[in-house]
């Protein structure tokens, strides 16, 4: 047992040895932002239910000098929303409202029809053949009063590829999710606004889950605590783009809180919010047809680590904004962090702090 304690030891940098695991991520956090010079940070990590590290660090606005609060300060989480929208989805499939496997047309009449079948399954996988952003859409600034008036920038569109083919990410597949979505949780199935289905996700993700400080990015809206959008260019840090998210509301739409991630993620470690089938089902990989794992099930991606251990969760790109979100589910452990600035390459920061909350 000596011999073992001692290789582990070692293998650790000299400068780390007898520190915590809270000195050791502030080291790392510090550094980091002191490297890539992102103005403000968020991280939060929790274990079985309790917060375990949550910092700031830097400002939500350089101009007021205001301090990052993870409790408060609201950062974009970009396709994280992805996985927040699936577990909406996963509250109508529980529900027994929706079919995955049904062609799209089921519950959007108005998308035109397509062969092969495109479905919901296909779609939340990233394997229904819908294209993704091209020229200058991820910087639109446009508003788009209702979700069936997003779907207006790619309906007539060809599929790239053969469905159930070929993963091929795509955010607009969630835009037709969420279209979906809205006309399943209607009453007597008539069909919903876009406010409805900013609704479905208040009432069956937000509410239920105490998720007090996680909002639509409504650009043309003052939102309280939220952080101001940075970008590095040239050497320096300048305010970001105006831009407008509205067309997307269900793929890259949210702005919230690391320590609303926190709860979000402790709902998905077992059954209860979510039947136990339908987790599992939600986070297992999809295949492609030919039988390829694609690492990606319901909004959930997979990450397979060399230290043997399986995280799941999601990344998010957007102007201002870096978010990455991960669960291990044998320790309980949820980590959520943020910072308010693009490109921000966390260069596999996320993971090392997993592996080093994770370590007994």
């Amino acid at each position: 047992m000596k011999r073992f304690l001692l290789v582990i030891l070692i293998s650790l940098p000299i400068s780390l040895l007898g520190q915590s695991k809270t000195e050791i991520a502030d080291e790392k956090l510090k550094a980091f932002v002191e490297r890539t010079q992102v103005p403000g940070l968020s991280i939060s990590i929790s274990q079985k239910g309790e917060l375990v590290y949550s910092k700031g660090f830097g400002v939500s606005d350089l101009e007021k000098k205001t301090l990052v609060d993870p409790s408060k300060t609201k950062f974009r989480i970009g396709s994280v929303s992805k996985t927040l929208t699936a577990a909406a989805l996963a509250r109508l499939y529980d529900d027994g409202k929706i079919d995955l496997d049904a062609p799209i047309q089921k519950y959007v009449p108005i998308w035109p029809k397509k062969e092969p079948k495109v479905t919901l399954r296909l779609l939340a996988g990233h394997l229904g053949g819908i294209r993704h952003y091209k020229g200058n859409e991820f910087n639109s600034r446009r508003n788009y009063p209702t979700v069936s008036d997003g779907l207006v920038i790619f309906i007539n569109d060809p599929l790239i590829n053969e469905p159930g083919t070929k993963y091929a990410y795509s955010s607009y597949g969630w835009n037709l999710i969420s279209a979906a979505m809205e006309n399943a949780a209607a009453p007597q199935g008539g069909f919903l606004t876009a406010k409805s289905f900013l609704n479905v996700m208040q009432t069956e993700v937000f509410d239920v889950l105490k998720m007090e400080n996680t909002v639509p990015d409504h650009a043309n809206r003052t939102i309280e605590h939220r952080t101001k959008f940075y970008q590095f260019r040239n050497g320096e840090v300048v305010e970001a783009p105006y831009v407008d998210n509205s067309y997307k509301w269900a793929g890259g739409g949210f702005v919230g809180t690391t320590e609303d991630l926190c709860k979000f993620g402790q709902a998905h470690m077992s059954g209860g919010y979510l039947n136990e089938s339908t987790l599992e089902e939600w986070q297992e990989s999809q295949k492609t047809a030919s039988g390829q794992l694609t690492n990606y099930g319901i909004g959930w991606r997979t990450f397979k680590r060399s230290s043997g251990k399986t995280f799941y969760g999601h990344s998010g790109g957007s102007v201002g904004g870096i978010t990455f979100f991960l669960i291990h589910k044998p320790s309980q452990t949820v980590l959520a962090i943020t910072g308010n600035m693009d490109p921000l390459n966390y260069a596999n920061l996320q993971f090392e702090l997993m592996e080093l909350f994770t370590n007994q």
